[in-house]
């Protein structure tokens, strides 16, 4: 079996190595890299290309969500779940805008922390019930306005709005990669640009709201 190479970034370095020992006991996962603040991270994230980055959210020199952003911005396709004492709204939200893909409490059993690792390495959400709850709320909420008059419509790029054409469409990623011989990661990263420019929560709202986009 392959096991997963993870990186974790936590600058207390007593849990760092504690939640290295349990990963590393798992025969499905190991520890590829250990960093002390974000900075760090970036660069292992550069070398190492791990399958997943486990992200302290507070950090000295850059935090969790500062570098989760910078590693993104230079590494699309990475995969980041921010760990954390608190369960603020605020940080779930920052952590989301940011790009990371789960955020996780560090008062969760050896067990569910695992199963959270699992998740995130098979491209699922992971996020306290608590808080999953709340995204769902402010995902109703954003789509339930009205949609912006063609005066507010975003500055898309001519790429991005050949994309948002073909999934006004229907067509999916790899169609519309086809469609316009783009790499399907880039397909990937214009649709996410979109979503995030038109404030759309999913690809059917932006459908939506592309009749609005002069």
């Amino acid at each position: 079996m392959t096991r997963a190479r993870l990186l974790l970034a936590d600058d207390h370095e007593l849990f760092r190595e504690g939640l290295a020992g349990l990963i590393n006991a798992q025969p499905d996962m190991q520890v590829a890299g250990q960093a002390g603040d974000g900075f760090e991270a970036l660069a292992l994230a550069r070398t190492l290309r791990p399958d997943l980055i486990v992200m302290d959210i507070n950090m000295p020199v850059s935090n969790g969500l500062e570098a989760t952003r910078l590693v993104r911005a230079e590494l699309p396709e990475a995969r980041i779940v921010i760990l954390t004492v608190h369960d603020e709204d605020e940080n779930l939200f920052e952590a989301i805008k940011a790009g990371a893909h789960g955020y996780m409490l560090k008062s969760l059993g050896s067990a569910d922390f695992l199963a959270g690792l699992r998740h995130a390495l098979a491209g699922e959400a992971v996020l306290p019930p608590r808080l999953a709850a709340r995204v769902l709320d402010e995902f109703a909420r954003l789509a339930a306005r009205p949609a912006p008059p063609p005066h507010d419509s975003p500055d898309l790029t001519p790429r991005e709005r050949d994309v948002l054409r073909l999934i006004s469409a229907g067509a999916t990623d790899k169609e519309i990669a086809a469609q316009l011989s783009l790499s399907l990661h880039t397909v990937k990263t214009h649709v996410r640009n979109i979503l995030g420019k038109l404030h759309a929560v999913n690809r059917r709202h932006a459908a939506r709201l592309a009749a609005h986009v002069r």
